[in-house]
């Protein structure tokens, strides 16, 4: 897209060279359409080096809840959706395979996907509370 092109082009760097590789380092990790870091490194010679990064983590809490979007203003006594244990455990996973994160025990990484839901509006609970919740609605 253009925001690609007005950060590349400063650089040197060449546009169509860093999508293709770009489209084969990513197209067996996640589906097509999800949003994704990427950590360029851009040399005096125009070469480039790149990683790709996980997810946001927002993005996956708000796929695993089956949102399209938080709320405007999250409220801290009401929950906008929920997610599992499980997917915790799952997300925690991803995350701690980006470089900043692979030295972090994941029981930490996953105490912070829950604090990013929580700020979200989005809590954490067993799928077998599914009823429950319903009761909570009425």
């Amino acid at each position: 897209g253009p925001a690609i092109g007005q950060a590349l082009g400063p650089l040197g760097i060449n546009m169509a060279e860093f999508c293709k590789q770009f489209n084969e380092a990513s197209e067996n990790l996640y589906e097509k359409g999800t949003p994704v870091g990427v950590k360029l490194s851009a040399f005096s010679d125009r070469t480039f080096k790149f990683d790709v990064r996980s997810p946001p983590t927002s993005y996956l809490i708000l796929k695993a809840a089956g949102m399209e979007k938080g709320p405007a203003q999250p409220s801290p006594e009401r929950a906008s959706g929920y997610i599992t244990p499980e997917a915790v455990y799952e997300i925690a996973k991803m995350k701690q395979k980006d470089e900043m994160r692979w030295h972090l025990p994941l029981e930490g990484v996953a105490k912070s996907v829950v604090g990013t839901a929580r700020s979200m509006g989005v809590r954490v609970r067993e799928a077998q509370d599914d009823a429950d919740a319903e009761e909570e609605k009425k």
